[in-house]
């Protein structure tokens, strides 16, 4: 009988939890998303609802929707695209950085460097990205060489959103 009781106990901490979720979306409402997306110079969006983020990662590029599964990502060179609640489509360039989807559908996008798209100057990129060829070519050192690769990197992922 005290085996039976104990088990019932240890099973009460398991039912609060989920309980305590589900209340968590009664709050929140699982449909919505509370987006944050920043960078160390600007905060973008903050706790703000949008029907979809899309964002580019090591692993690919995948969409977030409400309702998304808990997921840590690395973002790669790329465009964010977000899809707001009036129907707008934002496209950001970021360098680098992370995704959070956690189970009460925030998400956290924080990322080195970001850029809305229409802030980027094409002529300038062209120039970048031929400079960093040549300092490919020119390095003398292994460390070096590597630098420049990922500035060529970034500057074609840069060109390449401009598409």
């Amino acid at each position: 009988m005290a085996s039976l009781v104990s088990s019932k106990v240890s099973r009460v901490p398991l039912l609060f939890k989920s309980c305590s979720r589900l209340m968590a979306a009664v709050q929140r409402n699982y449909a919505d998303m509370a987006f944050t997306f920043a960078s160390p110079y600007d905060v973008y969006y903050k706790d703000a609802k949008v029907k979809q983020i899309d964002v580019p990662t090591f692993s690919g590029n995948f969409g977030i929707l409400p309702n998304h599964v808990p997921t840590l990502a690395v973002l790669k060179p790329g465009v964010v695209n977000v899809f707001e609640e009036d129907g707008t489509n934002k496209k950001f360039f970021v360098s680098s950085g992370s995704v959070t989807i956690n189970d009460d559908s925030s998400i956290q996008v924080l990322a080195e460097e970001a850029h809305p798209l229409d802030r980027l100057d094409a002529a300038a990129i062209r120039e970048g990205l031929s400079k960093a060829h040549q300092e490919v070519s020119s390095a003398s050192t292994e460390a070096a060489k590597a630098e420049a690769q990922i500035a060529v990197e970034c500057f074609e992922a840069l060109q390449k959103a401009l598409e």
